[in-house]
């Protein structure tokens, strides 16, 4: 349908001719909203959108597809995309290929070896050596070293009796280190073993075990680190931190004790800084219950003359404490002369006081503060606490006397316990005295006072004095009390009683025998209620005010949702020297992960009490987990599920959900690999919602395979919401640039028979646009419109645009049509699209009717649509439609956009209308005085392009006199345009008050700046600006650099030149893009060979390739000087880089052999000219045959000739009779039917005579012919 509709919407003819383009321009119009549909979102689609996509959607049914046969095969299709390519194994790569990889670090040392065919293990160590101390970065390319290892394996393989001299053992194992090729340094290591070579380097097997546990190889570390034991090395500071901070992260108790005694064994100089780990081994000892331990590593810092830090006594401290062994506590206190903290103190005190009583606890408080230990309040406050669970009042009393004598204030929880003693004591008329005291004390008081005295007063049947104080409460604003309520009731109610179930009676009977108590007027009274479960009630309040339970406050608040509250009674509980239980501690890890409090709460209550979070169930452990990843905290999430996992507790999808899109946010893909792994293994599977948000963060990673099993898995998990998750991953895929993988799995729904909705199509032809791979998008949209699917609106906005750039506009117009709905903002908006289309692509005509097509619907064209006809009406040098556009535009107070103001001034620039542009410049600067400059920049860098520069001072006048400053890109612009107006002084001007204003300017004006310079003789100009580019540490670009160096040898400064690009060198000062194959041949051509070869150096140690016309230059160089093997491994390398040498480079060489006596190596060198497509010279034969011929190698002088002529050179007169002659001379006689004197004649050309004309020629001859042998034989040995 939507077909037919196309192509009847291509028959219409599309452009009609109108009236003028702005007689409508006076409509008014209105503020619209931006609106875009996303693709995701089916229920923004329309209805009429429904009904014509309704066809389609019948066909969306993917309940009966081989999800896992799709998956794969998309997979398989597109491995290439993830998989790394195939590098050929070394084992199997020349020797050639390996010193290629090198080349680029150390070309000194690679072009040595180049020709050899066998390495000395001299030849290996020069080459690492080489490399080693040669190469620019200080970090190591892996490519690199791997070619360096190919090398080394190689000269291994060549013979049995090959043996590598331990030196290069060494550096070759560092290298491998550096990059992370652990397994080879390993092989290395045992392959020398095994030759008998062993490398006793304690550097390198440090480096190994710092390698190992980088990568969380905790096994392989600790291998190689008892290999070193055994071997008697020491491994260096550096590895012992690293293996034990690993070791303490990973919670390897006893390993890391190990490797911690091993090296407090060894002469380090520890210094204060490094204690940290120590610290570490030390509490980690601790919480695990290995106190002794502990202690003797304290013992052993101490003796290297370090002090640990407090917190690790106090961990030992505490050790002692969970142990019940207070005698070794006090005995390492004293061993150590230091005395705890007060929190640790107070729960020593707390434990003794619960396990030993008050008297233990006092003496051991008194040898505590022997060594210096100083209490607190609380110290007391706990004595007090135990003393009144004791029914030591008096002992209480003491207490408090002591915190007073201290100029200390009592806690609230010390005056609770007294109170409770004291009606524990039956003292209950002394109550009042001590709330009065709290009173005057300061002290506030809270429902937790008043439920002691409550209870007390309950307890003794005081029911007035409970009234009384009910009343005090109401007074201090803890509860509310109505006339209505009994006061008793309601201290029934505070004390958590029934308060039905309570009735306070008088007794009547005459000899008061139910009477329990009486009142204030001598009446009997008694209670009617279940006296046992009363008296255990207030029995009970007062017991527990006696001692403070805070892991009940803590439960207690967490029930109630308040972890606020839950923190501060963490925080008071320790202040106490309680510790908190596991269920208190489960609560309130629960709590405040499910009520999203403060991260930090979370963290820091995890950090103080490491020993519960290992001990908490699996729900408790996945919900923090969860909590830490969404959070970002993604190390410590890890850190958990690995003592999960050790734990083989149960792990929830979920919990891998949160981690792995965390880690796709933050993570690196070998890691997140690695938990996907793991995942899968558990059968993780993440819910809709989660699985949508993962495959969006694996495809932004590029983690392609895991999110097409991810995918795999959901539809198969998920059938009825398979089309929903498609739609989505193809978004996400079509998002990242992965356009292909969608396309590719589309295909292999359509081969399931299954035509995915007009959602899936859009989003691949956005994904092919946003790719630049409009073909591909075009044919999408066949395939669309073929299935009678309509493009969503942001595919279509994407699509139009391209149409009208690929010359498809009626295309892109019945596409627009199809799209648009009247009077809707998605009618606007494809409008705006074919606007912008017809607007780019020079079809302002078009683009006019268009605007009044968009009137004439009551479309209202906003400033955008202005901005593009003002473009148009630009590229086609149409001033005045860009005058009256202005003026429409001016009329509705719309404003000018930068980008319109641009095109315009290159329009009037190009004009050369000035009075226009500068009116222009003014009505900008009204409308965007803030973006002053900018306006200016864009005005000057138009007139300087229309070589106005005069006017441009006129604008810089203009710019003084307002006193606005400018900024660096005004500068660049002004150095630039003068210098290409040819007013270089001007130039240079601004160039140096840029640079004192410490402004930078661009490398290209320093490039054009110094290049105009040379150009004119300012050598000396040239120079300052060099140099004070060398100050800064600015780089010299290519240009730069060849124009002063290019300058200063054409006036002959030669070591000035070859000092200034040392100069660059040591400072590096060269860019990584740097040519210098100009100066090269400028060298040559000076006779500074030397000079133009580091310059070859270092263009490649920099990645770039010299040109073949630099290697020829060397080349011919150094056959001048007659140094021809350096010019061959220079010609060998040209070769090996795909580079073609010149004939006269070839030449060169040829005749040199030959002069040199090297036949051999001239004739290969004439044959690999020949193998490589080149045809040698006339003189290069000439010389090689005469050559040969003076070697009297007849035979090989004969088929040099063949190989001459067949190259089209006719051999001289003077070669023929030379060869002649020596076969004269030589006797050489024809046997059989044609000897070689024949071949010679007639494949040279010379006809053959009949056999008497022949022999009489001959014998008349003869004796001349003798006589020009014996001459020519006298000429070759005088050559």
């Amino acid at each position: 349908m939507l077909q037919s509709f196309l192509n009847a919407q291509l028959q219409k003819p599309h452009i009609k001719q109108v009236g003028s383009l702005f007689s409508h321009f006076r409509v008014s119009i209105t503020k619209n909203r931006f609106f875009v549909r996303s693709f995701a979102d089916p229920s923004s689609q329309s209805s009429s959108s429904s009904s014509e996509n309704g066809e389609a959607i019948k066909t969306n049914d993917l309940s009966a597809l081989d999800c896992s046969n799709i998956v794969k095969s998309v997979i398989l299709r597109s491995s290439h995309l993830w998989e790394t390519n195939g590098v050929k194994p070394l084992a199997y790569s020349s020797l050639k290929e390996h010193i290629l990889g090198i080349s680029d670090i150390s070309p000194e040392t690679a072009r040595k070896f180049r020709r050899v065919s066998q390495l000395k293990p001299e030849d290996v160590f020069e080459i690492l050596l080489g490399f080693q101390f040669r190469r620019g970065n200080p970090q190591i390319e892996p490519g690199n070293v791997e070619s360096l290892w190919g090398i080394f394996q190689w000269a291994s393989d060549q013979n049995k009796g090959f043996k590598h001299l331990p030196q290069s053992c060494k550096i070759m194992a560092s290298m491998l280190i550096q990059v992370g090729l652990l397994r080879e340094v390993e092989s290395l290591l045992a392959e020398m073993e095994t030759r008998g070579i062993l490398l006793d380097s304690n550097e390198i097997f440090s480096n190994l075990v710092e390698g190992y546990v980088g990568v969380c190889e905790s096994e392989r570390a600790i291998s190689v680190y008892d290999q070193m034991m055994g071997r008697g090395l020491v491994p260096s500071l550096s590895c012992y931190n690293v293996l034990i901070d690993h070791l303490v992260q990973t919670k390897e108790t006893q390993l890391v004790f190990r490797v911690c005694s091993d090296m407090m064994e060894r002469e380090f100089e520890l210094s204060q800084a490094k204690m940290a780990n120590l610290d570490n081994v030390i509490k980690l000892l601790c919480r695990d219950g290995k106190i002794q331990e502990g202690r003797s590593l304290v013992k052993k810092v101490m003796g290297l003359g370090l002090t640990p830090s407090s917190s690790v006594l106090d961990e030992i401290a505490n050790g002692y404490c969970d142990k019940k062994d207070f005698e070794d506590a006090l005995s390492f206190f004293a061993e150590m002369n230091c005395a705890p903290n007060v929190i640790v103190g107070n729960k020593i005190m707390h434990s003794l006081c619960r396990d030993f009583g008050t008297e233990s606890a006092d003496l051991f408080l008194q040898e505590l503060e022997h060594l210096g230990f100083i209490a607190d309040e609380i110290t007391f406050g706990i004595l007090i606490s135990w003393c009144c669970r004791e029914r030591k009042l008096k002992k209480a009393f003491i207490y408090l006397s002591e915190i007073l004598s201290r100029n200390l204030k009592p806690d609230k929880c010390s005056y609770n316990a007294i109170i409770s003693g004291v009606f524990n004591e039956g003292l209950w008329k002394h109550a009042q005295d001590i709330l009065h005291e709290m009173v005057d004390m300061g002290i506030k008081l809270d429902l937790s006072t008043f439920r002691v005295l409550l209870a007390g007063y309950c307890k003794a049947r005081r029911f007035d004095e409970a009234k009384e104080t009910v009343g005090e409460m109401v007074n201090y604003g803890l509860i509310q009390l109505s006339s209505q309520e009994d006061p008793l009731s309601k201290a029934f109610t505070v004390l958590e009683l029934d308060t039905l179930a309570i009735r306070v009676k008088r007794d009547n009977d005459v000899g008061f025998s139910k009477t329990e108590f009486f009142d204030n007027l001598g009446n009997g009274l008694y209670l009617e209620t279940d006296l046992d479960e009363y008296e255990k009630r207030v029995t009970g309040i007062l017991e527990d005010s006696v001692v403070p339970d805070f892991n009940s406050l803590v439960t207690r608040a967490c029930s109630r949702g308040d972890v606020k509250t839950a923190l501060v009674m963490v925080d008071e509980a320790a202040r106490w020297g309680q510790g908190l239980s596991l269920y208190a501690f489960s609560a309130l890890l629960e709590g405040l992960c499910a009520s999203c409090f403060s991260i930090k709460a979370v963290t820091g209550l995890s950090d103080k009490m490491p020993k519960l979070v290992s001990q908490v169930d699996d729900e408790t452990l996945n919900l923090l987990v969860q909590t830490l990843c969404k959070s970002g905290l993604i190390g410590m999430g890890e850190m958990i599920l690995n003592g999960m996992l050790q734990r083989h507790l149960s792990i929830k999808s979920e919990t891998y959900s949160a981690l792995l899109a965390g880690l796709c946010k933050k993570g690196n893909p070998s890691t997140i690999q690695y938990w996907w792994v793991l995942a899968r293994r558990d059968k993780w599977l993440p819910e809709p919602r989660n699985g949508k948000v993962l495959l969006g963060c694996l495809c932004q990673k590029k983690l392609l395979k895991e999110a097409l099993e991810l995918l795999e898995s959901m539809m198969v998990t998920y059938p009825r919401l398979r089309l929903d998750v498609c739609n989505v991953f193809l978004e996400k895929l079509c998002c990242t640039g992965f356009t292909s993988i969608a396309h590719a799995l589309m295909d292999k729904f359509l081969q399931q028979g299954c035509s995915l909705d007009h959602t899936a199509h859009s989003y691949l032809m956005s994904g092919f646009c946003k790719e630049k791979r409009f073909e591909e998008a075009f044919t999408v949209l066949e395939n669309m419109l073929a299935k009678n699917l309509v493009p969503c609106l942001d595919a279509s906005i994407l699509l139009i645009p391209q149409l009208c750039r690929a010359n498809r506009v009626e295309k892109a117009i019945a596409l627009k049509n199809l799209s648009s709905r009247e009077e809707s903002m998605e009618s606007f908006y494809v409008h705006s699209a074919l606007m912008n289309g017809f607007c780019k692509t020079g079809r302002i005509r078009d683009a006019a009717i268009l605007f009044q097509d968009m009137l004439s619907k009551g479309l209202i064209p906003d400033t955008g649509i202005y901005d593009m006809l003002v473009l148009g009406f630009c590229q086609a040098n149409n001033v005045q439609k860009v005058n009256e556009l202005i003026g429409v535009m001016m009329r509705k107070n719309l404003a000018f956009s930068i980008s319109v103001y641009r095109d315009v001034v290159r329009l009037l620039c190009k004009n050369g209308m000035i009075r226009p542009l500068l009116s222009m410049k003014e009505l900008m600067l009204t409308e965007n005085n803030s973006l002053y400059l900018v306006v200016y920049n864009i005005l000057i860098f138009h007139l300087f392009r229309t070589g106005n520069s005069l006017l441009v001072k006129v604008i810089l006048g203009e710019l003084h006199k307002k006193g606005l400053l400018l900024d660096e890109f005004t500068y660049n612009f002004i150095v630039y345009g003068f210098c290409q107006s040819q007013d270089l002084p001007t130039s240079v001007q601004y160039l140096t008050g840029m640079i004192s204003k410490d402004f930078r300017p661009s490398r290209h004006n320093l490039r054009a700046v110094i290049s105009c310079l040379c150009d004119s003789g300012m050598l000396g100009k040239a120079l300052e600006l060099s140099r004070e580019m060398e100050l800064r540490g600015w780089i010299h670009g290519s240009v730069a650099q060849n124009a002063i160096i290019g300058c200063l040898l054409s006036h002959g400064k030669l070591k000035e030149a070859e000092s200034l690009i040392d100069r660059m060198v040591e400072k590096d000062l060269i860019p990584d893009n740097i040519n210098y194959d100009g100066l090269i041949k400028r060298f040559c051509h000076h006779g500074r060979l030397i000079k133009a070869v580091e310059l070859l150096n270092t263009m490649l140690k920099k990645g770039n390739l010299p040109n073949s016309s630099s290697y020829d230059s060397v080349i011919q160089s150094f056959c001048k000087l007659n140094r021809l093997d350096e010019a061959m491994d220079f010609h060998s390398e040209m070769l090996d880089r795909k580079l073609r040498p010149s004939i006269k480079t070839w030449d060169s060489l040829a005749q040199k052999f030959c002069h040199h006596g090297r036949t051999a190596e001239a004739e290969s060198l004439l044959f690999s000219m020949i193998q490589k497509g080149e045809t040698p010279t006339r003189e290069m034969y000439t010389s090689l045959i005469n050559r040969v011929r003076f070697e009297n190698d007849l035979s090989k002088a004969s088929e040099l000739l063949q190989a001459m002529q067949r190259s089209g050179f006719a051999p001289d007169f003077g070669t023929h009779w030379s060869l002649i002659t020596n076969l004269n001379c030589s006797k050489e006689k024809d046997n059989g039917s044609r000897g070689f004197l024949s071949r010679l004649l007639s494949e040279s050309g010379f006809s053959q005579r009949n056999k008497s004309s022949k022999q009489g020629h001959y014998g008349r001859d003869n004796r001349s012919c003798r006589r020009s042998c014996k001459t020519q034989s006298a000429t070759d040995k005088r050559t």
